[in-house]
């Protein structure tokens, strides 16, 4: 196993730490700071293992498939607490969750063809944008009525999601046996 690949692995170990700490922290405020914490270190390890990959050439097929994947865990674990919670609104939710469930069974079916989609820009900058706002509502979530901020955090997370879904099926289309 790569270096990158053991990263990404330590991004999916850190998932429930997060979410045990995020849970907790209504009843224990300094708990949100953990959680936070986790959660920033959980989403930088995104950066390291692309950059350890790209920089000493450990790219792989299981690396290409296994950070997404993480990704995918890491903020949908986030958005679930959230939404739970009544802050982040249950039609977003399952936006992001219908995408990654589109996106990943393009990936799937790519597979059987024998190729790999590799993570795009529009999916990185979605990602990207999703862990940056996600750490803000972390901050955020028990500051009251701020409905404004929650609709900025909202569309921040679904535009990006929406765009970069339908580009990952224009581009990949042929994947699914059908004509443009």
């Amino acid at each position: 196993m790569t270096t990158a690949s053991k990263f990404t692995l330590a991004r999916v170990v850190m998932i429930p730490a997060f979410m045990l700490a995020f849970l907790l922290s209504p009843g224990t405020p300094w708990l949100k700071w953990v959680s936070l914490g986790i959660f920033l270190l959980a989403s930088l390890t995104d950066y390291v293992d692309g950059y350890i990959a790209r920089h000493y050439n450990q790219v792989s097929d299981f690396g290409k498939f296994l950070d997404p994947l993480a990704d995918k865990l890491l903020v949908i674990s986030a958005m679930c607490i959230l939404c739970q919670w009544q802050q982040f609104p249950a039609w977003a939710f399952m936006v992001v969750l219908a995408r990654e469930f589109a996106v990943t069974a393009l990936r799937l079916i790519a597979v059987t063809t024998g190729r790999v989609i590799a993570a795009g820009w529009s999916g990185k900058v979605k990602t990207f944008s999703t862990m940056v706002v996600l750490c803000l509502w972390i901050v955020t979530w028990d500051l009251g009525a701020i409905s404004w901020l929650k609709w900025i955090y909202t569309l921040v997370i679904v535009l990006p999601t929406l765009y970069s879904g339908v580009e990952y099926f224009i581009q990949n289309w042929d994947c699914l046996g059908l004509k443009k």
